[in-house]
């Protein structure tokens, strides 16, 4: 079923059982609220692997991972590039326990967001300017003090496929005042499953997992023009012009 009308279908399939996905990890989390939130986000984990399963039943979308090595650090800043939806149900089955940095809007969507909320985040408005980048240094710095890893998207939006945002410094800035490494991950999943497109393409997503960069001493914007030029550099190494308009 590799015709348009077939990947519809198959869509389609995949679309019902991430809905029921949701909504039954999403209230097993809700309902488990008095548990702590390292149990909780295990739950999370289970719910990411059966979205990784849906996929590749329903879609024929696997992934492959090059460089799990690099996540044996103790505590570290994971940014990561954002092509897709893909990363966001992904992300957790095969890095530690991370931490999300979200506009805090995404808690009000009903199951998700009331699950999501309970997951440790840190939640931002990002209308708040100067005071969002405070809250995230400050709250960011004691979870990391804590053990917790953190995931940030610099580009900060979802971005098509041969395209880049500039790198926004909030990653970049929590670095450099936590001192934390960051580890940059790179991957081609908008060339499977485009932004803002219903059809996911069956085919396996390469995802790059980056050397730590050390940060300490070191300024943000220097911090940040590493991350951008690794990942950049890196994506033209995995992408497949072949699959950008399609």
């Amino acid at each position: 079923m590799n015709s348009r009308a077939g990947l519809v279908i198959r869509s389609m399939l995949f679309w019902i059982g991430f809905i029921i996905n949701v909504i039954f990890f999403g209230l097993l989390i809700v309902f488990l609220f008095f548990t702590p939130s390292s149990f909780r986000l295990k739950i999370a984990r289970l719910w990411s692997l059966t979205n990784n399963f849906l996929l590749r039943v329903f879609c024929g979308i696997r992934y492959k991972v090059k460089g799990l090595e690099n996540l044996d650090v103790d505590t570290a800043i994971i940014l990561s590039k954002h092509q897709s939806t893909w990363e966001t149900l992904a992300l957790h089955s095969f890095t530690p326990y991370v931490r999300w940095v979200f506009k805090r809007e995404l808690m009000l969507i009903p199951v998700f967001g009331w699950a999501l909320a309970l997951t440790d985040p840190i939640a931002i408005n990002r209308g708040a300017g100067r005071a969002a980048i405070k809250q995230l240094i400050d709250e960011g710095t004691k979870k990391l003090n804590d053990g917790k890893w953190m995931v940030l998207f610099p580009e900060g939006t979802r971005t098509a496929p041969g395209k880049t945002h500039k790198y926004k410094i909030g990653g970049a800035l929590l670095a450099e005042k936590s001192g934390y490494p960051v580890i940059p991950i790179a991957h081609n999943a908008g060339e499977f499953w485009p932004r803002h497109s219903f059809i996911k393409w069956p085919g396996t997503i390469s995802v790059v997992i980056g050397p730590a960069i050390q940060t300490k001493g070191r300024l943000a914007d220097e911090i940040n023009e590493e991350v951008s030029n690794w990942i950049e550099s890196t994506m033209e190494e995995i992408s497949d012009k072949s699959r950008w308009n399609r």
